[in-house]
C-alpha cells in the first residue's frame, strides 16, 4: 500500500500512583484480578514519569524491549499478556469495521523503549507507571481507542490506576473475566489544587519480599487480609471517595494512615510474616502523629506501600513546616545530593515548642531525600519527535 510509512514511532509519558486504600491480594493470579477494590492519587509527571516509545515496521523480525537502556527478555509472561491483549484489541477493532482500517499489520513486530525519570531502585511503583505507558503507547501506535485497563492490569495490577490524573478507583469487578474489573477516575487533578505530596526516600534497604510473591503468601494465610477485603474495604472505599469529593483533608488524611496501618497489619498476619516498614518508616510514622499532635488536627498523613519509603500528604500551608521538621529529625548528610527535589519549598525555622514536641533523638542520614510534588494528569503522548527513544532504525537512540 503505498499510504504505509515503513515504521510508525509514538512517544508517550505515564505517571506513579500511590493508593491510599490499597490493593493487597488477587482473586485470579493470571488476570490480575484483586480481592478488594482500591483508590489512588495520581502523581505529577515533571516529578514522576515513565516514557515509553513504541515502534512498529514491517521490518522488525521479532518483538524487543529495551528498559532503561538495557535489553530486557522479552518473553516475560506479564509482557506477552500486554501485547497479546492490545493486539486482541486492535484485531477487534479492525473486524468492527472501523471507518479507518489501520493500513500497518497487525503481525509487524513491535520495538519499545522506557525509561524512568527516577530511580527505579527507589521503589517508588516503577511497575504501575510502566505497564500504563507501555499499553497506552501500544494502544496509540496500533489505533486502539478502547479503555485499557486490562491491557495495563494484565502487566501490573495497579497500572490500571495510572491511566487516569487526579483520583482514581480500581473497581474490583465482579466477573471471572474480568471485564468489569476496570479503573475510572473519581476527580481530575484540578479538584483539588491545594494538595500536596511529599515522597521521602528511605535510605535503600531491600525489599524481604517482592508484592507478587507476598501478597499471595497474604491471600493464602491471613484470615485478616480476608476480613478487610470483605468487611472493611467497601465502606472505605465509599469514605475516602465522599472525603476527596468534598477536599475535607482530616478525614482523608486519618483514613489514608487507617488504611495504610492495616495493611501493614495484614502482612504482619500473613505467615511467615512479612515486613515492609524499616525503623526509619517507624520513626516517620511517630514523627507525623507528634505534628499532627501539637497542631490539634491531622495536617499530614504517611501511607507505604511495599516497602519503606513513605509518601505524606498534606495541604500547600503545612509543606515548608513539616519539611523542617523532617530536617530536625532526620538531618541530611551532606554528600552532595540535594536533599529536597521536585517543588521548591521555603526554608523555615520550626518553633521551639515544636522541636519539644517532636521530642526525637536526630538520626542523620536515613532519609535520602526528600520529593516534593503534587496530583497531576494521566497518560500524554509526546509529539516532539526529538522525545523517541528509538531512532529511526528502531534501535535505541545513543546516549546524548
Amino acid at each position: 500500500m503505498a499510504s504505509e510509512k515503513p515504521i510508525v514511532v509514538v512517544t508517550c509519558t505515564a505517571p506513579v500512583n500511590i493508593a491510599v486504600v490499597k490493593y493487597w491480594g488477587k482473586r485470579d493470579e493470571e488476570l490480575i484480578l484483586p480481592i478488594n477494590s482500591s483508590l489512588s492519587v495520581t502523581l505529577h509527571q515533571d516529578q514522576l514519569k515513565t516514557t515509553t516509545t513504541a515502534a512498529i515496521s514491517r521490518d522488525f523480525t521479532e518483538d524487543r524491549i529495551w528498559l532503561n537502556g538495557q535489553e530486557e527478555d522479552v518473553g516475560q509472561p506479564r509482557l506477552q499478556a500486554c501485547l497479546r491483549e492490545i493486539r486482541r484489541l486492535a484485531r477487534k477493532r479492525r473486524s468492527n469495521g472501523h471507518e479507518d482500517p489501520l493500513p500497518l499489520s497487525l503481525s509487524y513486530k513491535v520495538h519499545v523503549a522506557s525509561e524512568n525519570n527516577f530511580p527505579t531502585a527507589a521503589g517508588l511503583a516503577s511497575s504501575a507507571a510502566g505497564y500504563a505507558c507501555l499499553a497506552y503507547a501500544l494502544a496509540q501506535v496500533y489505533g486502539v481507542d478502547s479503555d485499557l485497563s486490562e491491557v495495563a492490569r494484565r502487566g501490573s495490577g495497579s497500572a490500571c490506576r495510572s491511566l487516569y490524573g487526579g483520583f482514581v478507583e480500581w473497581q474490583m469487578g465482579e466477573r471471572p473475566d474480568g471485564k468489569d474489573s476496570i479503573a475510572h477516575q473519581v476527580a481530575p487533578e484540578s479538584h483539588w489544587p491545594e494538595l500536596r505530596v511529599l515522597i521521602l526516600v528511605v535510605s535503600a534497604e531491600r525489599k524481604p519480599m517482592g508484592s507478587t510473591a507476598g501478597m499471595q503468601t497474604s491471600v493464602e494465610t491471613s484470615a485478616l487480609l480476608k476480613f478487610r477485603a470483605e468487611a472493611l474495604v467497601p465502606a472505605r472505599m465509599a469514605e475516602m471517595t465522599r472525603c476527596i469529593r468534598e477536599r475535607d483533608f482530616q478525614a482523608f488524611g486519618q483514613l489514608t494512615m487507617k488504611d495504610s496501618n492495616q495493611f501493614h497489619a495484614t502482612c504482619l498476619d500473613t505467615f511467615p510474616p512479612i515486613s515492609y516498614l524499616s525503623d526509619t518508616s517507624r520513626r516517620i510514622i511517630q514523627l507525623v502523629h507528634r505534628f499532627n499532635a501539637h497542631h490539634g488536627r491531622t495536617k499530614v498523613a504517611y501511607t507505604f506501600d511495599a516497602g519503606p519509603n513513605a509518601v505524606v500528604f498534606t495541604l500547600d500551608d503545612t509543606v515548608a513546616e513539616f519539611v523542617a521538621a523532617v530536617r530536625h529529625s532526620f538531618p541530611p548528610e551532606s554528600n552532595g545530593e540535594k536533599f529536597l527535589k521536585g517543588l521548591p519549598v521555603e526554608p523555615i525555622l520550626l518553633s521551639d515548642e515544636l522541636k519539644a514536641a517532636l521530642g526525637m533523638d536526630p538520626v542523620p542520614g536515613s532519609i535520602r531525600y526528600i520529593i516534593a510534588t503534587q496530583v497531576g494528569p494521566g497518560p500524554q503522548v509526546l509529539d516532539d519527535p526529538g522525545a523517541h527513544l528509538l531512532g529511526p532504525d528502531g534501535l535505541p537512540k545513543p546516549a546524548a
